[in-house]
């Protein structure tokens, strides 16, 4: 009888905080602004797709040949802008005095080497004017604008001091899986 007795207290707590809560929060919102907080809230779960890629770097020592300065470098296959290489920093880094942008493109490409696909983050580099030197324009599995995360298309250089577009590096994050 006394284990009836506690779980009905139980209840009986559950079901008054229940009420008491779902009462201040109908005197503190109406309808409407509860129905926007939730389609506010459903579409940027929606949006969580389109975020850039996070991997680990996993492969530093990765076996590679070709010449960083040129667009048929293996690592630009699906770049859209001019290469770092050729504007003061690598195909990994930004030149002196430019920031990289915080926001990222991805693409994936073949190694010759180990004939392997890789998955490449592209960064653009921002806050100097823009380098006009070894400028590329390589689509190769580039999707449309409408998803963002794999277009070149579009000028990255958000929140960053100056957004002004100076060149883009193309950096390994890691073997592509199989499935996708």
């Amino acid at each position: 009888m006394k284990i009836a007795k506690l779980i009905d207290r139980a209840w009986h707590w559950l079901d008054t905080s229940a009420n008491r809560s779902s009462r201040q929060l109908a005197r503190r919102t109406s309808r409407r602004s509860f129905i926007a907080r939730l389609g506010t809230a459903i579409a940027g779960m929606a949006m969580l797709p389109l975020l850039p890629v996070i991997r680990a770097l996993a492969a530093e020592s990765l076996t590679e040949t070709g010449d960083p300065k040129s667009c048929d470098y293996w690592r630009y296959c699906a770049i859209d802008g001019s290469l770092c290489s050729c504007c003061g920093g690598s195909y990994t880094s930004c030149p002196p005095g430019a920031e990289p942008s915080p926001i990222k493109w991805v693409g994936t490409c073949r190694n010759p080497v180990d004939d392997k696909d890789y998955l490449i983050s592209y960064n653009d580099c921002c806050g100097k004017t823009a380098c006009d030197r070894c400028g590329c324009q390589n689509t190769e599995r580039e999707k449309p604008v409408y998803f963002p995360s794999k277009s070149g298309a579009v000028l990255w250089c958000f929140n960053t001091k100056n957004r002004a577009y100076h060149c883009t590096v193309a950096a390994v994050i890691g073997e592509a899986s199989e499935g996708g």
